[in-house]
């Protein structure tokens, strides 16, 4: 299996691109231990994405939302449920977010940037914040399911 690597700035340039719903299908929000990946592309149509969200089966805070490139590179990830450690053995807390950074894909993790995330306890406004965070500037059609 080969492995896919970016440069940072290929990365960033990603990451900054405007993404928008490739249809109008309506999707439904996981219930606990669910995930979703729904298909994304760039603005200017070149760019295939995707929106990633799972949420835990047995802790009901575990969430997990993340911006996905060219199939497999993770761009953005938002961790909702348990702390992480970094490569140098810092502890982040939760929740917390990981960013590409290069030769490293998404094993650090940093603090949530502040006023971005308005409330860390509402399913959906977590979701809105982090599509807007991520540029998805066109929203897929969401159904709320029952935990949220």
């Amino acid at each position: 299996m080969s492995v896919i690597n970016l440069t940072q700035e290929e990365a960033d340039y990603l990451c900054k691109m405007e993404k928008t719903s490739v249809d109008n299908k309506e999707w439904e929000l996981p219930d606990l231990g669910g995930k979703v990946s729904i298909p994304l592309i760039s603005v200017d149509r070149k760019e295939n994405f995707y929106l990633d969200i799972s949420r835990g089966k047995i802790d009901l805070k575990r969430q997990k939302y993340q911006s996905r490139a060219r199939e497999a590179i993770v761009l953005v990830r938002l961790d909702l449920g348990s702390p992480h450690r970094n490569p140098d053995g810092e502890e982040i807390g939760v929740p917390h977010i990981h960013y590409y950074r290069e030769g490293y894909g998404t094993k650090w993790a940093y603090a949530l940037p502040q006023g971005v995330f308005k409330n860390i306890d509402d399913a959906w406004q977590i979701l809105t914040d982090f599509m807007e965070y991520c540029n998805i500037v066109h929203t897929p059609n969401f159904r709320k399911g029952l935990f949220t």
